[in-house]
């Protein structure tokens, strides 16, 4: 049993700071304006081709705001805002 006086203090604290939640939403804004990006291009008719589906929007521009955004995200992770810098 614990005395009164041996009361352990829990504080609760976020694994992650304010800098990396700024960076998570960042990174999570490019992957969602990517797959934006990606979508429509379809046809209505099966039997009618669109060759919209193959323009540089979606095959260049919207994969690669994808691969930028989980990029962020890796460094939103890895991010250590408590660091200090020795000079």
């Amino acid at each position: 049993m614990k005395n009164k006086n041996q009361q352990t203090h829990t504080s609760k604290e976020f694994i992650f700071q304010k800098k990396n939640y700024l960076f998570m939403f960042i990174g999570l804004a490019f992957i969602v304006l990517g797959f934006i990006l990606m979508s429509g291009g379809g046809s209505d008719d099966p039997n009618v081709f669109n060759p919209d589906i193959f323009n540089f929007r979606r095959i260049r521009l919207a994969p690669t705001l994808v691969l930028i955004g989980f990029g962020i995200e890796v460094y939103a992770i890895m991010l250590n805002p408590n660091k200090k810098k020795e000079n």
